[in-house]
């Protein structure tokens, strides 16, 4: 298992996340809205709590590369350090939970003709990952976030 500088430095700096770890999950959503507009949603992390199903942010400085964040999701409490902050086209960070696991975090924008297309991206490792953590579950709440992420956007455009 890459360490967590490791994750960040060679996997979430260099656009891609962990394949080889042992819970991947990768889902998208086309959102009825240009590219700046969603990306100033997701850069707003103050404000997710009135959109992401289960999110607290618990303590944040700035999102910029490098920065930390603390958050919870669903009553986990994760460390987070920001790795790409590109307006309008990529928000990534690496982050452990209950110190034993690791996780790179991607979420892509592509423009696609006034449309936005976001991808989430993630991997997790860390010992019984599978069986606390699987990718159904991790499937099932990057499409939650997705969802709530494209009405938000849609329904105050």
């Amino acid at each position: 298992m890459p360490s967590l500088a490791t994750l960040h430095d060679e996997y979430a700096l260099r656009g891609r996340i962990d394949e080889s770890a042992p819970v991947t999950s990768a889902s998208s959503v086309l959102i009825d809205a240009p590219a700046a507009r969603v990306w100033e949603v997701l850069a707003d992390l103050r404000g997710w709590e009135a959109w992401s199903p289960d999110f607290r942010l618990r303590a944040l400085e700035a999102v910029e590369p490098g920065r930390e964040f603390r958050w919870s999701q669903a009553g986990t409490p994760l460390r987070s350090r920001f790795a790409v902050v590109e307006p309008g086209r990529e928000l990534s960070w690496t982050g452990t939970f209950l110190a034993l696991y690791r996780a790179v975090d991607r979420m892509v924008l592509a423009g696609e003709g006034g449309r936005t297309r976001v991808t989430m991206q993630e991997s997790l490792s860390g010992p019984l990952i599978r069986l606390i953590y699987g990718e159904r579950r991790l499937r099932a709440g990057h499409e939650a976030r997705l969802a709530a992420l494209k009405n938000h956007v849609e329904g105050s455009a």
